[in-house]
């Protein structure tokens, strides 16, 4: 039996909680510990990309909600059409990007979102279409209209953030309730 994590941890606490070595309760796995401010070292960065389908449905804000009461930080947005060339008319995935129904012609809203362990706290919360309790599940009306994009790992999350945003683009700024999100 490995650590348990009831709600009253919070978040950070049932993510370290399952990080945890098994059957050694009590024991930190390698590496820095997490107590008080999360050091910059420990920040991840991924990219979270509404999709068209919700600009269209306004599920913009719910999303960002999500992420907010989790406690990560906002650090890039933006509103964007993808451009169609004149005289397409079949529209087709956007320079290299295959995310469904993003498209030229389309409006997606692109989002880099950090914190600790944010990469795969966020593949949680995305979820897929039949999971209650997800932004997929909870808002999706089809498989194919699935709201949102996340990346899976810290290297796509690098190469995606790439894509859709300058290094300028990324804002900089302290969280002034860090200490009240990963404890003091």
């Amino acid at each position: 039996a490995g650590p348990t994590a009831g709600p009253a941890m919070g978040f950070l606490g049932r993510c370290l909680a399952r990080s945890l070595p098994r059957g050694q309760p009590g024991l930190s796995p390698p590496g820095p510990r997490c107590y008080g401010s999360v050091p910059p070292v420990l920040q991840e960065k991924t990219l979270v990309l509404a999709k068209p389908d919700a600009l269209q449905r306004r599920l913009v804000g719910n999303i960002i909600q999500r992420f907010e009461r989790r406690g990560f930080k906002l650090v890039a947005m933006k509103l964007l059409q993808v451009p169609v060339p004149a005289g397409n008319a079949a529209p087709r995935p956007a320079g290299g990007c295959r995310e469904g129904n993003v498209g030229e012609g389309s409006v997606p809203v692109p989002q880099v979102w950090e914190g600790y362990n944010v990469v795969r706290c966020t593949r949680a919360m995305v979820g897929d279409t039949e999971s209650v309790g997800t932004i997929r599940g909870d808002l999706s009306v089809h498989i194919s209209r699935n709201v949102v994009h996340a990346s899976d790992s810290v290297e796509t999350a690098q190469r995606e953030i790439g894509f859709w945003f300058q290094r300028n683009e990324l804002v900089h700024w302290e969280s002034r309730d860090r200490d009240h999100t990963y404890g003091s």
